[in-house]
C-alpha cells in the first residue's frame, strides 16, 4: 500500500505517505499559548509520516478567531517546544503553519482594531465566531505598502521562531480565504499598486512572503499550502488557471519542501471555469513534492498516490477522531467516529480522549 510507504521529504525521510492536515481546533489561552493538552494531542498522531499544525498566528495584528494559537512572543515558543519535543521523542515529523487572517476575524478578539485586507472589502452572506459569539463581518482596513511590507517581515520572523521551537519546517497557509489567498483573489483584491490588478501583482505578496521564509529558515523547510478552486470566505476568480499556474511555475524556482494543493470542498456548478480537480491540474505543474488534500479515504487516497501527481495525502477530520489512523488503515480497522460538536474550543473531550486501537 502506497499509503504506508517511506517518503522522502526534503532532507527527511517520513514513515508513510500519510499527513495529519491542519485543523484549528481553538484549546490555546486567550494569549494564544498552547497547553500539555496540545502536547498530547499532537503526540498521539505521531505515527503520521508528516504532521501539519493547526494555523498559527504570526503576529499579534494576524489574530482572527479566539483560542487559536500564536508564534511570536517567547512564553509562546516555549510552549511549542514541548509539543516539538514530545513527537520528535517519539518518531515524528511536524511543520507549523503560519497564518494570517486577514479580513476573516472580528474587533471584538482584536482589541478593538478593525481586521486587515488588501482592500476594503467586507466577507458578505456570512458570519464568524467570536468570544462573543457569532457575529457579521466587519469592513476590513486596507493595508498600506509599508505594512504589507511588515507582514512580510512578520512571517520571516515567526518562520525563525518555529526553528527555535523545534519544528522541522513551516508551511504558508496561503488557503481558504486567509490573507495570502485574499491578495490571490480578483474579488477580495481591488488594489491598483504592485499588489493588485493584475495576475502577476496579485501573486507578488505571496511570492514575496515565500522568499523572505526560505531566506529566514534555509531550503526543504518551506511549503505552501494552496486552495484554487475554494470559494469559501468569498474568494472568487474568473479564471483559476490563470492565475494560480503562474504563481506555482514561480514557486517552482524555489528550494521548497512542498506544495499542499486543496481540491474543492463546496459545489462547483456555478464555476464551470473551475478545474474539477485541482490536484492534478495544479499539481502537475509543481517540481516540488505534492501533498493532496480534501475529502480522501483510504481507497481515494491510495488511488491518488497511483496516479503519481501526488506523494502525500492529507487527512483532516479522520486523523482528528483517529490518533492511530495509519494503524488502522494497515489492519483495516474500523474508524471512530467523529463529534462535530467538540471540534471548536473546550477540554479533552473531543480533543485528546479518542481511543486508539487496542494490541
Amino acid at each position: 500500500m502506497k499509503l504506508l510507504e517511506k517518503v522522502t521529504l526534503g532532507k527527511q525521510t517520513l514513515k508513510n505517505a500519510m499527513a495529519m492536515a491542519p485543523m484549528t481546533r481553538s484549546r490555546a489561552n486567550s494569549a494564544g499559548v498552547v497547553s500539555d493538552l496540545t502536547v498530547l494531542y499532537y503526540t498521539q498522531r505521531a505515527s503520521a509520516g508528516l504532521l501539519l499544525t493547526e494555523a498559527i498566528n504570526i503576529s499579534e495584528q494576524a489574530l482572527g478567531s479566539p483560542l487559536t494559537p500564536s508564534l511570536y512572543n517567547q512564553e509562546q515558543i516555549d510552549a511549542w517546544k514541548k509539543v516539538t519535543k514530545s513527537v520528535h521523542d517519539n518518531g515524528g515529523v511536524i511543520y507549523a503553519q503560519l497564518w494570517h487572517t486577514g479580513r476573516v476575524g472580528h474587533s471584538v478578539d482584536r482589541d478593538g482594531k478593525l481586521p486587515v485586507a488588501p482592500s476594503a472589502i467586507g466577507i458578505k452572506g456570512q458570519q464568524h465566531f467570536t468570544s462573543q459569539g457569532m457575529k457579521d463581518y466587519e469592513t476590513p482596513q486596507e493595508l498600506t505598502i509599508l505594512e504589507i511590507k511588515q507582514i512580510v517581515k512578520d512571517y520571516g520572523q515567526a518562520a525563525k521562531n518555529a526553528i527555535e521551537a523545534g519544528f522541522d519546517g513551516i508551511e504558508l497557509h496561503a488557503a481558504f480565504g486567509y490573507l495570502p489567498n485574499q491578495f490571490l483573489s480578483e474579488s477580495a483584491n481591488l488594489r491598483t499598486d504592485d499588489y493588485g490588478g493584475s495576475v502577476e501583482n496579485r501573486n507578488r505578496f505571496v511570492l514575496e512572503v515565500m522568499h523572505e521564509l526560505v531566506a529566514a529558515i534555509g531550503s526543504d523547510k518551506v511549503g505552501i499550502k494552496l486552495s484554487p478552486t475554494v470559494y469559501y470566505n468569498n474568494i472568487e476568480n474568473s479564471d483559476p488557471e490563470a492565475q494560480f499556474k503562474p504563481l506555482i511555475e514561480a514557486l517552482n524556482a524555489l528550494p521548497l519542501s512542498y506544495i499542499h494543493v486543496m481540491n474543492g470542498m463546496l459545489p462547483l456548478d456555478n464555476h464551470p471555469n473551475y478545474p474539477k480537480n485541482a490536484v492534478e491540474t495544479f499539481g502537475s505543474i509543481s517540481k516540488h513534492l505534492v501533498i493532496a488534500n480534501a475529502g480522501f479515504n483510504k481507497e481515494t487516497g491510495e488511488a491518488e498516490l497511483e496516479k503519481g501527481i501526488a506523494k502525500i495525502i492529507a487527512y483532516g477530520s479522520l486523523f482528528l477522531a483517529n490518533p492511530d489512523l495509519p494503524r488502522r488503515f494497515e489492519l483495516n480497522a474500523e474508524f471512530n467516529q467523529l463529534d462535530h460538536a467538540t471540534m471548536y474550543g473546550g477540554s479533552e473531550h473531543g480533543y485528546t480522549d479518542y481511543p486508539h486501537l487496542k494490541d
